[in-house]
C-alpha cells in the first residue's frame, strides 16, 4: 500500500535524536528543552487536590472555564489587556498542537506562509501537512533579527500567513516594538494572518521587555497568539499550552480543535487555573535569568563563542569554530558520544540545513547538572592544539 508524504521532514526530529542519543551514551542531555529540576509543590498538590475533588471527565471543548478565566487575568495584570476568556481563549494539549490547529484553521492548498529561519523544525511540516508552501525567510546572523526588505519580497498574492516567534527559539533573540510596527505596516490592506508564537514571554532578561503581538492593536484582530504553561511553570510533560485570538478567529481555530482533541486534561486545568489564582507568584524571568548567567559564567572558560546572549528562552547559541570543523550535526553527535553532553545543531532549524557551525545549548537546568557538563567540555581543545 502506498502512503502519502504529508510533509519534506525526514525521519524523527532532531530533539528525539539527540535525546535518545544522550540517554544511549549516557550524556548530560543539554539538547531538549526541559527542565531537569522540580516543579512548585504547591502546584503538584493541587493535582491530587484535583483528582480527588471529582475532576476527573471531560473538560469543556474550549478549556475549563476557571483556567481560561484566569488566563484572562493573567493578561489585564501583566500586559494590561483586555481578553475576553469565552470568546478569545482556547486551552489546547501543549503549544506546538496549537500551532498546528491555527494553521489548519486558515490555510488551503497552494497557500504560502512565510517563515523565519532559523525556525522550529514543527512549522515547515505543519504548512505542508496542510498543502500549503513555506516561503523561508533567513534572519540576519548574528543577532538574528529581522530583514524586512527581505519579507516584504518575500509577500506575493498567495501569501496566506507569516510566522512570527519571540523569545526566539533556537537563538533567544527578542522582538522589539519597532518590529511589530513593521510587521504591520507590510501586511496593512493585505488578508495575512499572523502566528505569534509567545512560548517563552515570561522568559526574559537584562530588563528587557516581551511585547506580545495582543498589544499591538491593528495586528491583534488578524493574529493567533500561541503560549505554553510548560515553559512557564518547567512542567513541560504536562503538555498544556492555549491560544488566544480575536472572536472570529477563535471560532475558525475551534472548528478544528473540537475534532482533533476536543479536551485537555482536566486535572492538570483546575491544578493551573487554581495555581494562578493564588497570591504573588515566582517571578520565573529571574530564575532562568541566574541559569543563564551561570552558564554564560562557565562558557568563559572554554573554547566556545557567543555572538551575544540570549535575551529570552530557555537557550544560548554558541559557535564551536574555534574547536572543530566538523559539520554542526556530526560535531553533535561526536560531543555527545567522546565528551558525555548533548546539544542540538542550528542545521536543523533550517529547512536548506545551512551550517554555521553553531550549536544550541539548553541552560533550564540545576546548576549541578550544568557544572558536570561544563567539567566535561573543559577537556575540549581548540583546533590548532589537536
Amino acid at each position: 500500500m502506498m502512503l502519502p508524504r504529508k510533509h519534506s521532514a525526514e525521519g524523527t526530529t532532531i530533539f528525539t535524536t539527540m535525546s535518545a542519543l544522550a540517554q544511549q551514551h549516557n550524556a548530560i542531555n543539554l539538547s531538549q528543552g526541559f527542565p531537569d529540576f522540580s516543579i512548585d509543590e504547591r502546584l503538584s498538590e493541587l493535582v491530587f487536590e484535583a483528582t480527588n475533588n471529582g475532576f476527573n471527565q471531560y473538560a469543556p471543548m474550549p478549556g475549563l472555564p476557571i483556567l481560561r478565566e484566569a488566563i484572562a487575568k493573567d493578561f489585564a495584570k501583566r500586559y494590561n489587556i483586555e481578553v475576553n476568556p469565552d470568546t478569545e481563549v482556547t486551552v489546547t494539549p501543549g503549544a506546538t498542537y496549537a500551532i498546528y490547529a491555527a494553521f489548519t484553521s486558515i490555510l488551503q492548498a497552494g497557500d504560502e506562509v512565510i517563515v523565519l529561519e532559523p525556525a522550529y523544525d514543527s512549522y515547515i511540516p505543519n504548512i505542508e501537512t496542510n498543502g500549503a508552501k513555506a516561503v523561508v525567510v533567513s534572519l540576519t546572523a548574528p543577532s538574528f533579527t529581522v530583514d524586512w526588505n527581505k519579507v516584504n519580497h518575500a509577500i506575493t498574492a498567495r501569501t496566506k500567513a507569516i510566522i512570527v516567534n519571540t523569545p526566539h527559539n533556537p537563538t533567544g533573540a527578542v522582538w522589539t516594538k519597532e518590529d511589530w510596527d513593521k510587521l504591520a505596516d507590510l501586511v496593512r490592506d493585505t488578508e495575512i494572518f499572523i502566528l505569534s508564537d509567545e512560548v517563552y514571554e515570561q522568559l526574559i532578561f537584562d530588563g528587557k521587555q516581551h511585547y506580545t503581538v495582543l498589544q499591538h492593536e491593528e495586528l491583534r484582530k488578524r493574529s493567533f497568539a500561541l503560549y505554553s504553561f510548560g515553559k512557564v511553570f518547567h512542567n513541560t510533560g504536562w503538555k498544556i499550552g492555549y491560544c488566544i485570538s480575536s472572536p472570529e478567529l477563535t471560532q475558525a481555530f475551534r472548528r478544528i480543535h473540537q475534532f482533533l482533541c476536543f479536551s485537555v486534561n482536566t486535572p492538570a486545568q483546575y491544578a493551573l487555573a487554581s495555581y494562578m489564582s493564588q497570591g504573588q507568584l515566582p517571578v520565573v524571568s529571574s530564575m532562568m535569568q541566574q541559569k543563564r548567567d551561570f552558564f554564560l559564567h562557565l562558557l568563559k572558560e572554554t573554547d566556545f563563542f557567543i555572538h551575544q546572549p540570549a535575551c529570552g528562552s530557555y537557550f544560548q547559541t554558541v559557535s564551536y569554530a574555534s574547536v572543530s570543523d566538523k559539520p554542526d550535526f556530526e560535531f553533535a553527535q561526536w560531543l555527545t558520544k567522546e565528551y558525555g553532553v548533548a546539544t542540538i545543531p542550528i542545521s536543523a532549524f533550517y529547512s536548506n540545513k545551512k551550517d554555521d557551525k553553531l550549536i544550541r545549548f539548553c541552560f533550564a537546568k540545576k546548576e549541578e547538572t550544568i557544572k558536570q557538563a561544563f567539567e566535561k567540555l573543559a577537556r575540549l581543545k581548540p583546533m590548532a592544539a589537536l
